[in-house]
């Protein structure tokens, strides 16, 4: 019997051992055709370099370049006591004998010359009454202002010191979409801290600098991650080159979310160079209202691609206009760069200064052609806006006088200044009513009105304010 079962145990043994080999065979068939396929290697991997090794990403040595190079900028602004709101002051009136406390404020900044100048970013030192350095070594010094730019939200500090550690400019034109970079700073007060990102896009403009009279916007974006207290400090490439100065982040909660944004180092090098030289900048401007060429322009102006950067408008009298650019040209190229976005077409146009004679290739009626415009400064600029006026929706509409701009603190609108009866009247707008947006886009001159009103059809909201402050929304249906 027990012979019996033993043999029964040795035959399901056998058995099962032949179809383990009968299936190991089908499937070794199996797999042999479809080696024998004749595969090709996917496009991404074939143009990948032979000596490629994903493990010998090293960030130790930017790093190590870079972090003596970033400071931490403290700022302190006396306050009025009319700033302050004290609740007890109802009951028992003001406390005359105790000054307020001063207003602090934080961020970074970094070291771009042995002797002592520092990057940092406009909005970090704006209105500070004094400003303290510390390097990383723990060094604290004050510091000076030099010179600021709030068109790109960039300003220079000096300190009194010498054979300090600094960062070397890279090119961010060479930068690369999915490029490694490393975001240097100090978030929360910390001493430098470093994160680790790419270049997540490049020429973004976001509408988001409003306290110069001409922003320039032609951010990195980066996936780094940047909080609280990077503004002003350093973003590298893997060489420790200063390649942006981070400067805002977009994020519901004022932190890092992945998407930061960094002003390129070809803007903050120009910027410096203009404040080392002329202790000032000296921006040329060509003057001409553009358009990035999107599919929906292209078909609608009959354009014949989706190259160059489209001009809606120029301003009379400006270098645009001088030079016979006009309103439905395409820029290709500017000193012969090609330009695909408004922000390229900034970056190009903001190398050269007032009085310099530029090159413009432009296509009209599908014929390329180019123009020479001799730039003016942004004060002359200013100058011929104010004489522009515009007559849209039975008003007549032209700049902001400065006094009223500078007494409402107002970075940019349009005012109301002759009206009619038309539609701007029926909506229940007054003379001299300031339109600074429309449908939350901002206005700067009158001919955005007209850009964005011209032809356009549905419910519009007029945001402005009065010359005696008050404000005002109105609605209309075009």
């Amino acid at each position: 019997m027990k012979g019996k079962q033993t043999f029964r145990y040795l035959l399901i043994a056998i058995v099962g051992g032949l179809i383990a080999v009968f299936a190991y065979v089908r499937l070794e068939d199996r797999g042999n055709n479809t080696a024998g396929v004749n595969m090709q290697r996917p496009a991404w991997e074939a143009n990948m370099p032979d000596d490629f090794d994903p493990g010998n990403l090293d960030f130790t040595y930017a790093a190590e370049r870079t972090v003596h190079g970033v400071v931490h900028v403290k700022t302190m602004r006396e306050r009025d006591r009319r700033e302050i709101r004290d609740p007890f002051e109802f009951f028992f009136g003001p406390r005359e004998d105790e000054d307020p406390e001063p207003e602090t404020g934080f961020g970074s900044g970094v070291i771009v010359t042995p002797d002592g100048h520092i990057i940092t970013n406009y909005h970090v030192i704006h209105e500070a009454d004094q400003i303290e350095v510390t390097l990383h070594d723990q060094r604290t010094f004050t510091a000076e202002v030099i010179g600021e730019d709030p068109d790109t939200d960039i300003a220079m500090l000096q300190i009194d010191s010498n054979n300090l550690p600094y960062i070397p400019f890279g090119d961010s034109g060479d930068l690369n979409i999915g490029e490694w970079v490393l975001a240097v700073g100090n978030p929360f007060g910390l001493t430098s801290s470093v994160t680790a990102g790419i270049i997540s896009a490049k020429e973004r403009t976001l509408g988001v600098l409003h306290e110069g009279d001409m922003p320039i916007e032609s951010f990195l974006q980066t996936d780094a991650a940047v909080n609280v207290g990077n503004s002003g400090g350093a973003l590298v490439n893997l060489k420790g080159e200063l390649v942006g100065v981070p400067t805002l982040i977009i994020s519901p909660t004022r932190t890092n979310i992945g998407t930061a944004f960094a002003v390129p180092s070809g803007i903050v090098e120009s910027v410096m160079s203009d404040i080392m030289e002329f202790g000032e900048v000296r921006r040329g401007v060509l003057g001409v209202t553009i358009m990035e060429v999107t599919s929906e322009l292209a078909d609608d102006r009959d354009l014949p691609d989706l190259k160059g950067v489209y001009v809606e408008s120029t301003v009379e009298g400006s270098a645009a206009d001088v030079a016979g650019i006009e309103g439905g040209d395409v820029i290709l190229k500017i000193d012969g760069n090609a330009v695909n976005t408004t922000g390229e077409l900034q970056q190009e146009v903001r190398r050269f200064h007032p009085g310099d004679d530029v090159t413009v290739t432009i296509i009209r009626d599908e014929r390329e052609m180019e123009v020479t415009a001799t730039l003016v400064s942004v004060e002359k600029h200013q100058e011929l806006l104010m004489q522009q006026e515009e007559e849209l929706l039975g008003a007549t509409l032209r700049m902001v006088p400065e006094e009223i701009q500078e007494r409402l603190n107002l970075p940019h609108g349009v005012q109301v200044v002759d009206l009619e009866p038309g539609e701007l009247d029926t909506a229940g707008v007054r003379e001299g009513f300031i339109i600074v947006a429309v449908n939350n886009q901002r206005v700067s001159e009158p001919a955005d009105l007209v850009r964005l009103l011209e032809d356009f059809s549905g419910n519009v909201y007029l945001e402005g304010v009065y010359p005696d402050g008050t404000g005002a929304m109105y609605a209309l249906s075009l």
